[in-house]
């Protein structure tokens, strides 16, 4: 058995030692091509308009008597956005007659107050007119019968709805004109 085994490891030593010694296959090739191409690119890029985005408006100090109002319209072609801060009145004649009150002006304070036709009118129905140039009372009485229409408060909740109106005509009549454009 040590014979065959001997055998084998010379015969495979052999044919290795002949693989090492033994030339290398070449085998060469030559090509030539010419490629050409003839042809239009046309990139079209489809992409949304960009976002009209209404201005926010901060409203986290709870002292302050504005409102904020915002809003945007985007269609395909135009983008749109507008914002304001809208005044509240009442709330400032509150805070200005807590503050003259505060102050020790009593009167004042009620002066302020009597601004409002509601508490003008509220005042009056209790007896207690609203104080005037400095008079209270009967005096202040007097001078309110007295014929002055422009020292009387006006009637707010009027004035509103007319200014209401008028802003109304405005909005429509620039929606108006930017349909027309968008139109065009």
């Amino acid at each position: 058995m040590r014979i065959k085994l001997s055998a084998v490891i010379a015969l495979v030593s052999l044919f290795v030692g002949m693989q090492a010694y033994a030339e290398p296959i070449v085998t060469e090739s030559t090509s030539n091509s010419t490629v050409t191409t003839n042809g239009n690119n046309k990139t079209t890029v489809k992409s949304p308009p960009p976002s009209a985005i209404s201005p926010s408006i901060n409203n986290s100090n709870a002292d302050l008597c504005t409102v904020g109002v915002s809003g945007a319209v985007q269609t395909q072609i135009l983008g749109i956005s507008a914002g304001k801060t809208v005044r509240d009145m009442n709330c400032e004649r509150l805070k200005l007659s807590k503050t003259m009150y505060d102050m020790g002006m009593k009167v004042a304070a009620v002066s302020i107050m009597c601004q409002d036709q509601r508490v003008f009118d509220a005042m009056e129905m209790a007896g207690t007119p609203c104080p005037f140039l400095g008079k209270i009372g009967a005096e202040a009485q007097e001078e309110w019968g007295s014929p002055r229409p422009v020292a009387r408060p006006r009637n707010i909740e009027e004035d509103q709805k007319n200014e209401a109106v008028v802003k109304d005509n405005i909005v429509k009549t620039v929606g108006g004109v930017l349909l027309l454009i968008l139109l065009l």
